[in-house]
C-alpha cells in the first residue's frame, strides 16, 4: 500500500500531496439547512489533520442547503482546506462564471463541478431546472476562464482565479465503455482530478481504471475513489436500490447480512478501511474521497484502521 508521507517541504493542502504523489484522503461536509456557521465547524473540527481537504456539497440530492461557497469560506476560516462544489442545476452560464469568480477572489483552492441531481429528486421538485451547461461545458469553462482569462462570451477577466479543477464520474453507470471515454473528455477540458461514486465492486472498477490507462488518463488527471461505511442494513438496501449507479456485490451483501444487528456498524466500518487498503494498490488511484455524512466523527478510526495517519492540517485562512 502506498504509505502516506508528509508533502515535501511540509506543504500542505491538496495540490500540494496530489503533485507530491501523495496518497490522498478527502471528506465530505455537508451544510446545514439553517444559518449556523457552527455545524460547519464542528464537522470541519472532527477532519481537521485526517484529509487533504473537504467538499462542500452544492444543495446535495437536490435539497436546499446553505451554499457551498458559503460553506467553503466557514470551513477554510476553520482549517480545512474546502472543495467547492458547483452544479449546473440552479445556474445558468452567468451565474456559474460568477461563483467561480468570486471563490478565486475569495480564495477557495478546489472547486468540484458537477450537472447535478434534478429538481424532481429534492425537497423542491416544483423548481425549474437550468441546466444551461453540463459537467463537461462547466469545466472546459472553468480552465478557460483560469488559463486564458475568458468569460464563456470571449471577454476578458481583470484577474484569473487559480483554483484546482475537479470533476466526478460513476465508474459503475452503464454502458461501462462509455463511462472511460466521457472522463477522457472532461479530462480533454480541463480536469485535473476526479471523484468516482461509492466503490464496492472492485472487479468493474479495476476493468475502468485499466481503460482509463490505457488512454493516458491517469497521467493527466488524479483519480480519487469514492468510500465510505454502510453502517446498517437499511442503509445497506438504500445503497443498493436508493443510490444510482452503486453496485454493491453480493458478497458484501452476504457479509453484512451475516453479523448481528448491533455489529452491522462495525464490520461495515472494517470493510470500508479493507477498501481503502485496496484501491491504494490499484495503480492510478490517487488517493479515497470518504463519503461519511452524518458520521463525520468516525472517518479518523476508519483511517487508523486503514493504516493512513493524520497529515498536515490546512491552515486557517488569515
Amino acid at each position: 500500500m502506498n504509505e502516506p508521507v508528509l508533502v515535501p517541504g511540509g506543504c500542505a493542502g491538496l495540490r500540494g500531496a496530489l503533485d507530491a504523489g501523495r496518497f490522498v484522503v478527502t471528506a465530505e461536509v455537508g451544510p446545514p439547512r439553517g444559518a449556523d456557521p457552527e455545524a460547519v465547524v464542528r464537522k470541519a473540527g472532527v477532519l481537521r489533520g485526517w484529509v487533504d481537504a473537504v467538499n462542500v456539497t452544492d444543495n446535495q440530492g437536490a435539497q436546499v442547503r446553505m451554499s457551498s461557497l458559503g460553506g467553503s469560506l466557514i470551513a477554510q476560516r476553520a482549517g480545512v482546506e474546502p472543495v467547492m462544489q458547483l452544479t449546473c442545476r440552479d445556474r445558468n452560464r452567468m451565474a456559474l462564471q460568477s461563483d467561480l469568480l468570486a471563490a478565486g477572489a475569495l480564495g477557495i483552492p478546489n472547486v468540484l463541478l458537477l450537472t447535478g441531481d434534478h429538481p424532481r429528486f429534492g425537497d423542491h421538485p416544483q423548481a425549474k431546472p437550468v441546466f444551461d451547461l453540463d459537467g463537461v461545458q462547466l469545466v472546459w469553462a472553468a480552465r478557460t476562464l483560469r488559463d486564458e482569462g475568458r468569460l464563456m462570451s470571449g471577454a476578458a477577466v481583470s484577474v484569473r482565479p487559480g483554483w484546482l479543477i475537479g470533476t466526478v464520474e460513476n465508474p459503475f453507470a452503464p454502458p461501462l465503455d462509455y463511462r472511460v471515454r466521457r472522463l477522457a473528455k472532461k479530462v480533454a477540458a480541463g480536469a485535473e482530478f476526479v471523484q468516482t461514486q461509492y466503490v464496492f465492486d472492485f472487479g468493474v472498477f479495476e476493468r475502468w481504471m485499466a481503460g482509463l490507462r490505457d488512454l493516458g488518463v491517469t497521467e493527466r488527471c488524479k483519480v480519487i475513489a469514492g468510500v465510505g461505511p454502510i453502517r446498517s442494513l437499511r442503509a445497506l438496501e438504500f445503497m443498493r436500490t436508493g443510490v444510482p449507479g452503486v453496485r454493491v456485490p453480493d458478497e458484501v451483501v452476504r457479509r453484512l447480512r451475516g453479523v448481528p444487528g448491533d455489529r452491522v456498524q462495525e464490520e461495515g466500518v472494517r470493510l470500508c478501511a479493507e477498501n481503502v487498503r485496496r484501491l491504494a494498490e490499484i495503480p492510478g488511484v490517487a488517493g479515497v474521497h470518504l463519503m461519511a455524512l452524518g458520521y463525520e466523527h468516525g472517518v479518523p478510526g476508519i483511517l487508523r484502521q486503514a493504516g493512513i495517519g493524520p497529515r498536515p492540517a490546512a491552515r486557517p485562512a488569515s
